[in-house]
C-alpha cells in the first residue's frame, strides 16, 4: 500500500509542475503578444481615444490573467509543500528520509517567488512600455 500512495504522491507533484508549466507559459506569452499589440497601437497612433480605449482593455487582460497567474503559482507552491511533506512523513515512518533533503522544499518555494516575479515584471512590462511610447 506504500508504494502506492508514493506513486500517488509523486504523480500529483509531476501533475503539480505540468500546471505550473502552463501558467508561467500562458503567462508570459500574453504579456509579451499583449506588449506587441499595444506598443504596435501606440506607434501608429497617437491620437485618438478608441485606440486608448482598446489598449486600456489589454491592460485590463494583463492584469487580469497575471493575478489568476499569480493565484494558480501561489496554490502550486502550497500543494507541493503539502505533497513534500507527506511524501517526508512517510519517509520518516519506513526509515529512508536521510534519502531525501528537506531544504529542497525552502529551494522550491525560492523559485516559486522567481517565476511569480518574471510574470509579474513582464505584466509591468507589457502594461508601462505602450503608454510610454505613446
Amino acid at each position: 500500500m506504500i508504494e502506492h500512495v508514493h506513486t500517488h504522491i509523486t504523480s500529483e507533484l509531476q501533475q503539480n509542475t505540468r500546471t505550473d508549466t502552463i501558467f508561467i507559459l500562458t503567462a508570459i506569452l500574453l504579456n509579451l503578444i499583449t506588449l506587441g499589440i499595444n506598443s504596435g497601437m501606440a506607434e501608429k497612433s497617437r491620437t485618438g481615444n478608441s485606440t486608448l480605449a482598446v489598449m486600456f482593455m489589454f491592460v485590463v487582460l494583463i492584469v487580469l490573467v497575471n493575478i489568476v497567474v499569480i493565484i494558480g503559482l501561489m496554490k502550486g507552491r502550497q500543494t507541493r509543500t503539502k505533497l513534500v511533506n507527506g511524501l517526508m512523513a512517510m519517509y520518516r515512518d519506513q526509515k529512508v528520509d536521510k534519502y531525501y533533503d528537506e531544504s529542497l522544499l525552502g529551494n522550491y518555494n525560492v523559485r516559486y517567488n522567481l517565476f511569480i516575479m518574471v510574470v509579474t515584471c513582464t505584466g509591468v512590462i507589457a502594461t508601462v512600455v505602450p503608454f510610454i511610447l505613446r
